[in-house]
Parts: C-alpha cells; structure tokens; sequence
C-alpha cells in the first residue's frame, strides 16, 4: 500500500480501492462511537453512512496534520453529538438492553447469562437505562470524552487529539463526567 502519504494521495484522487480500505478498516470503530452516543443500532448505523460520505466528500479538506483515524473520529463526534440533538429535539431518545462489541457480531442481543430470569434481565436492563439516560445527560464535552474513554477505550492522548484539546483537559473532563454520573446514580438509587 505505499507510505500513508501516497495512500492519502490515492484518497485524494479518488481512488475506489483506497476509500474501500478507510471505509473497511475504520467501519467498526465508526460504528462503536455512534452507538456509544445514541444507544441505537439502525441510528449508529445511520451515522456511520454519513460519515463515510462526509469523508468521502471532504478528503480533500485534509491536510493530514493528525492521523486519518483521528480524523474520522471527529467527524463520527460531531455527526453523533448532531444526531443526539436531533432525537432529543424530535422527543424519540432510545434505550437499549445491549451494548456493541465490533469482534462479535451478536453482541447487539443479550448475553446469554446464568441470570437468564425475567427478574434478572428487568434489573439489567434498568441499570443500563439508568446508566444511558445519564451519560446522555453529561454536557457535551464530559459526554464525548466519557464516551471515547469508557465506551471506545481510547487513551487520554488520543481523545485530546480527537477532541482537539490538552492531555489535562481530557482529565478534568472525564473526572467531572464520572463525578456527574456518581451524583446522578446515587441521587437515583437513594430514590
């Protein structure tokens, strides 16, 4: 494939077989992100097409100061954050019982677990419900860092250079989310 420069000449030039290659190694973490963010999958779905296309239409725009896959994330970030506005605006904010794993492709179902009771699978899926509903009410900054760190489980390093912001605001950022999600969680549960 050549040095990364001439694979992002290839992309520049509108190569099919170098877009195939961004689209096919970066699909699952696009996917992954998106879904950390709206706790959907056909929307996570959704979201990873635009942000091919918006790849796709602005390769050019790039000047390759990062690396491409920070680069994608951004856009996966922005194009997360603009659909949760979106469904919150239209009123249709999801929950769900399951969470993604991109090396098993079932892992959108429950897990099969020897807590398989209907007791048990009520009490899970209203921990997670709980859980989402407050990480979706984390302000915009301490949601994308917790996301990318929790979710993702990016390092601090590439969550500053995705967020475009320093290691130590990373820090103070992922310290007030998990302070934030603590004071919600207690406050729900003393209820």
């Amino acid at each position: 494939m050549g040095t990364q420069k001439d694979f992002l000449q290839k992309l520049k030039k509108g190569d099919a077989q170098a877009f195939r290659q961004v689209v096919e190694d970066h699909k699952d973490m696009v996917f992954a992100t998106a879904f950390g963010f709206v706790h959907d999958k056909a929307e996570a779905e959704d979201i990873a097409q635009e942000v091919f296309v918006e790849v796709f239409n602005s390769i050019k725009k790039f000047k390759g100061d990062s690396k491409i896959s920070t680069w994608i994330y951004r856009i996966t970030v922005n194009k997360s954050i603009n659909a949760l506005k979106k469904i919150k605006r239209i009123g249709k904010v999801k929950q769900t019982t399951t969470s993604y794993d991109p090396e098993n492709e079932n892992s959108l179902e429950l897990p099969d677990e020897e807590k398989n009771t209907p007791d048990a699978l009520h009490e899970n899926q209203e921990r997670r419900e709980i859980l989402e509903s407050a990480v979706n009410e984390l302000p915009e900054n301490q949601k994308t860092a917790f996301v990318l760190h929790k979710y993702d489980g990016l390092a601090y390093k590439q969550i500053s250079e995705i967020m475009e912001t320093s290691l130590s605001s990373v820090e103070s950022l992922l310290h007030r989310a998990k302070s934030n999600l603590q004071k919600k969680l207690v406050g729900y549960y003393r209820s």
